[in-house]
């Protein structure tokens, strides 16, 4: 995992259950000439572009670019001891109508950048933002059970670091300003990335597993932020009653909830309509944790991002689980994962 606040999966996790933020004014400006306010890693602590791709990554945009170092750390953390190339399926930031911020050779870039194996003409791109990651789990998860793979490559990837796309978000009246309340987000940056296992696969390996995911739900909203449709958290809500459905028999109420929310009251209202409606699959005084509050909005790689958090406390015994993973992109798609203790 690579965040404004931690350069891998563990300290990450430490930095943010101690409250250590990294959001800061930038260089950039808003339209009222306040400086923007943002999550970043730091260029420092970005490695320099692979020599191989000077030539192929003429004419990709800067987010692009920056993408490709943001992952590249984080792939390689997550694919460690890996011997064969595995196919992956990677969360991007969902189209814009004035184009695409992504290159279609993404892939292939980040392969040469990260030197990790991977299987290209298995893996594949989900364009679905903040939701995106946890959908990539369900897709890895049925090429799991089809036996199509014995392992995949999850993950994420995103940044606001766009100067033109914060300034649209400003238009919109998006972003939190420093000198006042306001319904807003702070934008921010990062990759993580995960390695799914079928259990069996995962007992025989040197590496032991975190944890377990023990269901995935999936929804859709007519009501999405830019669309004209009546919002009634109807997507999230239909994630939800999914993923309890689906989950094994018997079932053990959520004891923690890894929350999409970055500051926008947008996401708590459909937030509070699907906790309500499922609400008795929850235990009395479940912890609620929104690690956007201190990374800044990370996009594509918050719902990874989320799930590895999870694993690490689970792993280290300061979450309880299981854990509820959800996250919301800014068009229709939603989507939520539960994880559980390996020994649970």
């Amino acid at each position: 995992m690579v965040t404004p606040v931690g350069l891998t999966a563990r300290t990450a996790a430490a930095a943010i259950r101690a409250g250590i933020s990294r959001v800061r004014e930038t260089r950039l400006r808003d339209s009222q000439l306040r400086p923007l306010i943002a999550g970043l890693v730091e260029d420092e602590y970005l490695p320099p572009l692979d020599g191989e791709l000077l030539d192929s990554m003429r004419g990709m945009t800067s987010r692009h670019r920056r993408m490709v170092l943001l992952a590249a750390g984080a792939l390689q953390e997550a694919a460690a001891g890996s011997e064969r190339p595995l196919p992956l399926i990677l969360a991007l930031s969902e189209s814009y109508p004035w184009g695409e911020p992504v290159g279609a050779a993404f892939l292939e870039h980040l392969a040469v950048q990260s030197r990790v194996g991977l299987a290209l003409s298995a893996s594949q791109v989900v364009r679905q933002g903040r939701a995106g990651g946890l959908v990539a789990v369900q897709l890895a998860l049925e090429l799991l059970a089809t036996r199509r793979a014995e392992q995949v490559l999850v993950g994420g990837v995103d940044t606001y670091w766009d100067a033109f796309l914060l300034a649209k978000l400003d238009s919109e009246e998006r972003l939190k300003a420093q000198d006042r309340l306001t319904d807003g987000f702070i934008p921010g940056e990062g990759a993580a990335f995960l390695l799914l296992k079928r259990a069996r696969e995962a007992g025989r390996q040197d590496r032991a597993p975190m944890a377990r995911i023990t269901s995935v739900g999936t929804g859709q909203e007519p009501g999405h932020r830019y669309s004209s449709e009546p919002y009634l958290g109807e997507g999230l809500a239909q994630s939800f009653r999914q993923l309890f459905e689906r989950l094994p028999v018997p079932r053990t109420k959520v004891r923690c909830v890894y929350a999409g929310l970055n500051g926008e009251s947008f996401w708590a209202k459909e937030w509070g309509v699907a906790y309500l409606r499922n609400s008795q699959h929850f235990e009395l005084g479940f912890r609620l944790e929104h690690p956007a509050e201190y990374t800044g909005d990370m996009g594509a790689a918050l719902g990874p991002a989320m799930l590895a958090l999870g694993a690490v406390g689970l792993q280290r015994g300061y979450r309880q689980g299981p854990c509820l993973v959800w996250s919301s992109s800014d068009r229709e798609q939603r989507a939520a994962v539960m994880i559980q203790a390996v020994t649970q």
